[in-house]
């Protein structure tokens, strides 16, 4: 279609846009500004071609479909005009909307606004930027305003998101946080698997995907970057009411309850750079954000207490402590490595052996090797093993070791036992007994306490001394109660490992010796979780294997 060049049928394509939040206040609504267009277009004896909308779309950049129609049916020729309600409908930025200009003037079309305040002329032009600009001004304005009343909500106290964190929901005032039984019960599952079961986080994806937990969006596929984000996000941490008194302001600890645990929400946590860049593209120089995300300092956000999550503070310290020291999977195709997550260690530095894949490309072929990567001459300190094993024979010589077990359901069943028995008193002591007897000591603490306010009231202690026996009852009452936590978390692990154990024997008693052998590497890396299996593999190549049901396979057999 020819461009018309001011001659024939004055032609004119609408355009309307509102961003989500102008969706959210409403007033401001498409219809509306479609409505105000085709009135300027009757009035003026204008053809309409086609209205175009860009519904919840934002104006900081170019990149919206209603926009990208526009352009496209610009370029065909024939557009006398592309009108919109107001100069910011097409862009927020200055410079988009000269881009934009500049495009449309090329194929002899108009960019028109009904809030245009001038004309062609230098003079016109230099209004309109004048006016773009103000409106620039008065968009930061309010961004500043937002931010520093978001800031001020946080410092009293009150959550700003728009959306409640996974195992949360909002108060009544949506200004806080309440527990959601439901889904902190996943959550505290996958701090029990990372902590106390030292899961991998592939393990736990998979186990919450067998089992068909949905993410926080109602997703069935669940991100490793996600679950990381559960372990290391201090919603979930408990926090002692001094922790949390350093933290945030006099007014707000006032309020606190002393004797409580919290956890803590982050405003601020992360900063956004935004920059303008340009590049090439097909209908010539294209302009857009990019945008860089990082962590503030803890010193640069501000704290929110909300309610403990109840997960004991044990599994997430060592749930941190397990993904301390992660790297990026090898990139192995669909290869599943058997010894991964800590199974395999090395046997001179004793930390966990990592994946390598080499690629021969000449004969096709990719290698499999496990290997100490602390062993790599740039590491600090590094290990003196730096020799690459081969992963299939690694894998075969462990898996015929503990497919031996696995094959006798009697040896196996007397292994998990003893494993079970092993970590109920193995150095702890009977956690029944302990549980009882620090629940003792709590209501002791509680008997003495009385007994220490009467002697001060009938004035046979004075203040100080009463004092001071009240902090050494306030130390014992926090001492039992962390021990009563720690017994808590390992009483959950010996039910979880008697449900291993039952679903071990029901997985393998009846099995074949040949369905054994033909189980697939997950399935064997499950088993190897499971029993407790580690391995330590020495430079030489030679391999030792260990755990509670190995150490017992061979008492037996050197009793036998």
């Amino acid at each position: 279609m020819p461009s018309t060049n001011g001659h024939g049928p004055k032609t004119a394509i609408l355009y309307a846009r509102v961003s989500t939040d102008e969706q959210a206040r409403g007033g401001y609504s498409l219809a509306q500004q479609l409505e105000a267009l085709r009135g300027y277009c009757e009035r003026e004896g204008y053809e309409i071609l086609e209205e175009i909308s860009d519904p919840g779309q934002s104006g900081a950049s170019l990149e919206r479909p209603g926009m990208e129609r526009v352009r496209d049916l610009v370029a065909a020729g024939g557009v006398s005009m592309v009108l919109a309600q107001d100069r910011d409908r097409f862009a927020r930025e200055p410079a988009y909307h000269y881009l934009l200009r500049c495009e449309f003037e090329e194929r002899g079309t108009k960019l028109r606004a009904l809030n245009d305040r001038g004309d062609d002329s230098p003079e016109g032009e230099l209004t309109d930027g004048v006016l773009d600009q103000l409106a620039k001004y008065e968009r930061a304005k309010m961004m500043e305003r937002t931010r520093r009343g978001k800031q001020r909500k946080a410092q009293e106290g009150r959550i700003t998101t728009t959306r409640a964190a996974f195992g949360f929901d909002y108060n009544a005032a949506r200004d806080g946080y309440v527990i959601n039984p439901k889904q902190m019960e996943v959550v505290r599952r996958i701090f029990y698997m990372a902590g106390v079961e030292k899961m991998t986080i592939y393990a736990i994806r998979k186990y919450l995907e067998r089992r068909g937990l949905r993410t926080p969006s109602g997703k069935t596929r669940w991100d490793h970057s996600f679950i990381r984000g559960f372990l290391v996000n201090d919603l979930y941490k408990p926090h002692t009411f001094e922790e949390i008194r350093r933290i945030v302001s006099p007014e707000l600890a006032a309020r606190l309850d002393p004797e409580a645990r919290y956890g803590v929400w982050w405003s601020g946590r992360k900063a956004f750079e935004r920059k303008l860049v340009s590049k090439n593209g097909p209908n010539g120089r294209e302009y857009k954000y990019s945008y860089k995300v990082k962590e503030r300092a803890p010193e640069d956000r501000i704290a929110v207490p909300i309610p403990d999550s109840g997960i004991p503070r044990e599994w997430v310290d060592a749930a941190r402590a397990a993904i301390r020291h992660n790297r990026r999977p090898a990139r192995a195709g669909d290869r599943k490595w058997e010894l991964s997550g800590g199974i395999l260690r090395c046997a001179e530095c004793g930390r966990a052996m990592t994946a390598r894949t080499v690629s021969k490309p000449e004969i096709e072929r990719t290698y499999f090797y496990y290997v100490c990567v602390v062993g790599a001459p740039h590491k600090p300190n590094p290990c003196s093993a730096r020799k690459h094993h081969k992963a299939e024979e690694v894998e075969t010589w462990i898996w015929d070791t503990v497919s031996g077990i696995l094959k006798d359901p009697e040896r196996l069943h007397a292994g998990l036992d003893y494993m079970i028995e092993q970590e109920r008193f193995g150095g702890h002591g009977d956690p029944a007994a302990e549980t009882k007897r620090w629940l003792e000591e709590i209501s002791e603490v509680g008997r003495k306490r009385a007994r220490y306010q009467e002697m001060a009231a009938e004035g046979l202690i004075e203040f100080e001394e009463l004092r001071a026996r009240l902090a050494a009852l306030e130390d014992t009452r926090k001492t039992a109660e962390r021990e009563l936590r720690t017994l808590e978390a390992r009483t959950e692990h010996l039910v979880q490992l008697e449900r291993d154990r039952d679903s071990l024997l029901e997985n393998y008693a009846d099995l074949l010796p040949e369905a054994i052998d033909a189980l697939g590497s997950e399935e064997r890396h499950r088993a190897y979780r499971m029993i407790g299996m580690e391995a330590h593999l020495a430079p030489d190549g030679s391999l030792e294997v260990s755990g509670d049901v190995m150490n017992f396979s061979k008492l037996e057999i050197s009793s036998a």
